[in-house]
C-alpha cells in the first residue's frame, strides 16, 4: 500500500511538472504570436497611410510603388517585403509548431478541470514573475508544489468558478455555505460586550500596532503625495548620527531604519525596544517587543500585510487543525469559567487559516523557543519571554499586551491564546 501511495505521489508530481512545461511552452508561443500580430498590424497601418497619402497627391495605384522617385520607391518596396516576410514566416511557424497548442486548447473546450489547471498556471506564473521583479528571484525556479502553488490553485478555482457564469451574490453564497452552521455554545447564551477598561487599553496600545508598519505603506495611506519624504524621515535618513543608539532588529537595514521608524511613530526611547524582526519569509510574522516600565507592561506588536511574503501567507487559507498547544490558554487558564474549557474540549477538532496558524506557531517558537507540553525532564533553556517575565526577572509581574492589525491582529489573537 505504501508503495502504491508513493507511486501515485510520484505520478502526480510528474504530471504537474509536465503540465507546467506544456503551459510555459504555450505561453511563450502565445506571446510570440501576439508580437507578430502587433508587428503585422503596425506595418499594415503604416503602408495604408503611405497608400492614402500617394492617392491624395493624385498618383495611381501602380505609381505608388513604381513611380519615378527611385529612392522613395526603394524603401517602400523594402517595407512591403518586410511586411510580407513577417506575415508568412509567422504563419508558417505557427502552423508548424502550434499543433501542441491547439490540442492544449481543444482539451479545455471539453474538460472543466483543464480550465482550472489553466487559471492555476496563469496565476502561478504571474505571481512568480511579480515576485522576481520585486527581487525575490528564489521563487522563479521552483517547480515542485510550494506555497505559491497553493495560492495559485485557490485563485484558479475562484476564477474558474466565476468564469462559469456565477454571479457575485452566488459566489458570496457559495463561500458562506463552506462555513459550519453550528453556533458557539458559549457565545449563544448572551451577547458579550467588551468592558470599558479593555476598550481604554485598546486605545492606549493601538498606536503600537500601527507603528509595526515600518515600510512605506503606513506613510502612503496618511500622505499620498509626500509619502516618500515622510517615510525617509521616519526611517531616520535625516538623523544618521543617532544610528548607534538604535536597537538592532533582525533583517533591518544598515542604518537601522525600521527601528527608527517604529520608535519615532510611538515616540518612545530606543532602550524600550528589546527585540524584533522586520524581514521574514512566508509564514513568518514581523514583530516588535517593547518594555514599558512606567506602565509595567510588555507589548508585542505584530505587523500586518506589507510585503509579498505576507501576501503569500494571506493566500494560504486552506484549513488547518488547531492542536492542544494552540488552545492552551483556553484550556488551562485559571481566569476563564470552567464551561469555556468544556466547550473547547467537547467541540474538537477546531480549524483555522493555515497561514495564520503556522505564523503564530513560528512566532511562539521564536519568542519562547519550546513547546508548551514539551517534556519538562529535558534540559531546556528559558525562552525570551520567560527570561523577561519569569519569576525574579526584569519584568516579573508585568502585564503583557499582544497587539496587531489585519494579519498581525489574527496572529496576535492566536499567539495570545497560546502564550497567556
Amino acid at each position: 500500500a505504501a508503495g502504491a501511495i508513493g507511486a501515485h505521489v510520484d505520478s502526480d508530481r510528474d504530471l504537474r511538472h509536465l503540465s507546467r512545461l506544456r503551459y510555459n511552452r504555450w505561453l511563450w508561443w502565445a506571446r510570440f504570436g501576439m508580437v507578430i500580430t502587433v508587428l503585422q498590424f503596425v506595418l499594415a497601418l503604416y503602408l495604408m497611410c503611405i497608400i492614402v497619402k500617394d492617392f491624395s497627391s493624385g498618383k495611381s495605384l501602380k505609381e505608388c510603388f513604381s513611380g519615378h522617385d527611385k529612392d522613395v520607391n526603394d524603401w517602400k518596396n523594402i517595407l512591403l517585403m518586410i511586411f510580407l516576410v513577417v506575415m508568412w514566416v509567422g504563419t508558417i511557424v505557427q502552423c508548424a509548431t502550434g499543433s501542441d497548442v491547439l490540442r492544449w486548447r481543444s482539451f479545455y473546450a471539453t474538460h472543466d478541470i483543464a480550465w482550472r489547471a489553466h487559471y492555476r498556471e496563469v496565476f502561478d506564473h504571474g505571481i512568480r514573475e511579480v515576485l522576481c521583479c520585486l527581487g525575490r528571484v528564489k521563487y522563479s525556479s521552483v517547480l515542485e508544489d510550494d506555497d505559491i502553488c497553493v495560492v495559485a490553485k485557490l485563485l484558479g478555482d475562484i476564477m474558474a468558478y466565476r468564469a462559469s457564469g456565477t454571479g457575485h451574490l452566488e459566489l458570496i453564497a457559495g463561500f458562506s455555505l463552506l462555513q459550519k452552521s453550528k453556533m458557539s455554545t458559549v457565545l449563544s447564551r448572551e451577547q458579550v460586550e467588551a468592558p470599558p477598561d479593555l476598550i481604554q487599553e485598546a486605545i492606549l496600545f493601538h498606536p503600537f500596532a500601527e507603528a509595526a508598519y515600518t515600510g512605506p505603506l503606513l506613510d502612503f495611506g496618511r500622505n499620498p503625495l509626500m509619502f516618500p519624504c515622510v517615510w525617509l524621515n521616519r526611517q531616520g535618513i535625516l538623523t544618521p548620527w543617532t544610528r548607534a543608539r538604535r536597537p538592532i532588529l533582525e533583517g533591518d537595514n544598515w542604518w537601522r531604519g525600521h527601528a527608527a521608524a517604529f520608535l519615532k511613530y510611538v515616540n518612545v526611547p530606543p532602550e524600550v525596544l528589546r527585540k524584533g524582526r522586520v524581514s521574514q519569509t512566508k509564514r513568518e510574522a514581523a514583530y516588535f517587543v517593547i518594555v514599558l516600565h512606567n506602565l509595567r507592561t510588555v507589548v508585542i506588536a505584530i505587523r500586518g500585510t506589507e510585503t509579498p511574503e505576507d501576501v503569500i501567507t494571506d493566500g494560504l487559507c486552506r484549513e488547518c487543525s488547531l492542536t492542544m498547544d494552540d488552545l492552551d490558554g483556553l484550556i488551562n487558564s485559571d481566569q476563564l469559567p470552567p464551561q469555556v474549557k468544556e466547550a473547547v474540549l467537547s467541540s474538537f477538532p477546531h480549524y483555522g487559516h493555515a497561514g495564520i496558524i503556522e505564523s503564530a506557531r513560528e512566532l511562539y517558537t521564536k519568542l519562547e523557543g519550546q513547546s508548551i507540553h514539551q517534556d519538562k525532564s529535558e534540559l531546556m533553556t528559558a525562552g525570551f519571554l520567560s527570561s523577561l517575565l519569569g519569576a525574579g526577572c526584569e519584568c516579573d509581574g508585568y502585564n503583557i499586551e499582544i497587539v496587531g492589525h489585519s494579519l498581525g491582529g489574527a496572529v496576535a489573537a492566536l499567539l495570545g491564546i497560546r502564550a497567556i
